[in-house]
């Protein structure tokens, strides 16, 4: 994590902030006015009241003063509170982009967690740092220098101690900052381990009842969370400690200036209203030093979450195509050459060649974690291969333009994600602009023609969040129609009919057959129905693949 009290970054990642951001700078300046102007009309008010007269000018003066501070204060907070919303949205929107840069495979299982827990919780733990901690931090710049200029000309012996004694304060802080940085840093791995390892069991509670061990993940959640109880326990240990310390320094050094400033008032060496001046800028010198650093504990979980964002929506991905690249042809053949996929402790691919003739349907077999999915997953672009080459109509797809690829392409997963949007908007997801009479024919061809009737608004019926009130081959029937609606000229199908009963595998392969007639098609397959219109058969096992012999019933032989 960046130790710095501002990270650089944020204003190239979010140019929107610069502008609140100097606006903040500005109001900070104009504090610090104020303060020296407020001290200098209390002074001569209380002069003047001890003589028993009554300064006029000097009250009317305080008063605006007061005034005046209220309304910046109210102005910081509007300013501060704006430029966190900005960052916070632009943040979130960077995340998003990343993973939709990288696929799916890249945010899979912990890391989905991780990355959930970081949009949610960890940026909005910003809040403290735009609200409290950076508008302290402008503060303690121009309000300590400007004080000091004011009393260099009230009394300079004072300004000198002042002068010697502020940097005290960030120093003591910065040395307490490092314990209290490394404690951060552990809470927020924690955290970020909690929140993956608490989703991850979420979305698994079922399988978990059926094999009975939904307790003991509730135990292992129970010590993770005790876990991060501590280590947020030992971060405020630490801060409690830092803002002990700052107060004391703080206390000291303003007792180092009035102690001297009292002796010299009794003696005569020094006039009441400078006195009473010194000794009211005094304390503000170090105000904002001692806010700065008590505040800044309390945003360290939000600029922990900031480096983590900043470097996450920062991560390379797969080399993109320059600008003008030519875009590949999905009608032509396609061709793997020596394609291997390799990741950290297994091999998913190795060194695939295979050519892909333009309307062929080529069914995919093998055992779980064999690679099918894989193999779809290079041609969708989110999987990147180690070594080897893909090319359509000879243009390699890692020069090519991605989304004017994917663009080609219709994809049917095993596990198609709708929306708690309508109906209708979830089969144009591809197709946002599609006209009703196209939507109409896709839904016809999709056989989802007895779900949208039975539905109580039709098309304009809202579903739930991950098509909630739609059975398994109902929500297959609407993937079915995304593809249908998107009329490429290459289908990738993973599965469709998995988790499917008869009756409803016996539908979904009827619109299946519909969608590939006349189109290159790609189908994972592990039931046999789906190999019977099958041209080839490829058998993925270990990573490598080879090709069978279909026969009319639909099995395949070497």
């Amino acid at each position: 994590m960046s130790r710095r009290p501002f990270d650089p970054r944020l204003l190239r990642r979010v140019p929107a902030a610069r502008r609140d951001l100097a606006v903040l700078a500005i109001l900070g300046v104009l504090a610090a006015g104020l303060i020296v102007a407020q001290a200098t009309a209390l002074a001569s008010l209380l002069a003047t009241a001890i003589d028993g007269r009554l300064d006029r000018p000097a009250l009317a003066g305080f008063v605006v003063a007061v005034a005046a501070r209220s309304a910046l204060v109210w102005a910081q907070g509007t300013v501060s509170a704006r430029v966190a919303a900005t960052v916070k949205a632009t943040l979130r929107a960077d995340l998003l982009g990343a993973v939709g840069r990288h696929g799916p495979g890249w945010v899979a299982g912990q890391r989905a967690g991780e990355i959930a827990t970081l949009a949610g919780r960890g940026l909005d733990a910003l809040d403290a740092y735009f609200t409290g901690y950076l508008p302290q931090l402008v503060l303690s710049v121009t309000v300590p220098l400007a004080v000091l200029a004011r009393v260099v000309f009230a009394d300079w012996s004072s300004a000198v101690i002042i002068a010697l004694t502020l940097p005290l304060i960030p120093i003591f802080g910065a040395l307490l900052g490092w314990q209290a940085q490394a404690a951060t840093e552990r809470q927020w791995r924690r955290l970020a381990l909690l929140g993956g390892h608490f989703l991850d069991m979420v979305a698994g509670l079922p399988t978990l009842r059926a094999f009975g061990r939904a307790r003991a993940q509730t135990d292992v959640v129970r010590r993770m969370a005790d876990g991060h109880r501590v280590a947020t326990m030992k971060t405020l240990r630490i801060a409690f400690l830092s803002a002990l310390v700052l107060e004391l320094v703080a206390t000291l050094s303003v007792a180092l200036v009035a102690v001297p400033v009292g002796i010299r008032l009794l003696g005569g060496g020094l006039a009441l209203q400078t006195a009473l001046l010194v000794l009211l800028l005094t304390p503000e010198a170090y105000l904002p030093l001692r806010a700065a650093g008590s505040r800044f504990h309390a945003s360290m979980e939000g600029l922990a979450a900031l480096d983590e964002a900043l470097t996450v929506s920062a991560a390379p991905a797969a080399p993109r195509a320059a600008e003008g690249a030519s875009t590949p042809d999905a009608r032509a053949e396609i061709r793997f050459e020596g394609v291997t996929v390799a990741y950290e402790r297994t091999t998913a691919l190795r060194d695939v060649t295979l050519t892909i003739r333009p309307g062929e349907r080529i069914a995919i077999i093998g055992p779980s974690g064999a690679g099918k999915s894989t193999l779809l997953g290079l041609l969708l672009g989110f999987v990147t291969p180690t070594s080897g080459r893909i090319t359509v109509d000879g243009v390699d797809l890692a020069t090519a333009d991605p989304d004017a690829w994917r663009r080609q392409l219709a994809w049917v997963p095993q596990r198609a994600h709708l929306f708690a949007a309508s109906l209708a908007d979830n089969i144009r997801l591809g197709a946002p602009d599609t006209p009703a009479d196209a939507l109409a024919a896709a839904v016809h061809d999709a056989a989802l023609d007895d779900v949208v009737d039975g539905l109580p608004d039709g098309l304009d019926t809202l579903l739930g969040e991950r098509g909630h009130g739609l059975s398994s081959g109902q929500r297959q029937r609407v993937a079915l129609a995304r593809a249908f609606l998107r009329a490429a000229p290459v289908v990738l199908l993973d599965e469709p009919t998995a988790r499917l009963d008869t009756a409803a595998e016996a539908v979904v392969l009827d619109a299946t057959r519909r969608l590939v007639a006349g189109r290159t098609a790609l189908l994972v397959a592990h039931r046999p129905a789906l190999l019977a219109d099958a041209d080839r058969i490829l058998r993925i096992e270990d990573g490598r693949v080879t090709e069978l012999t279909p026969e009319p019933t639909g099995e395949a032989t070497r």
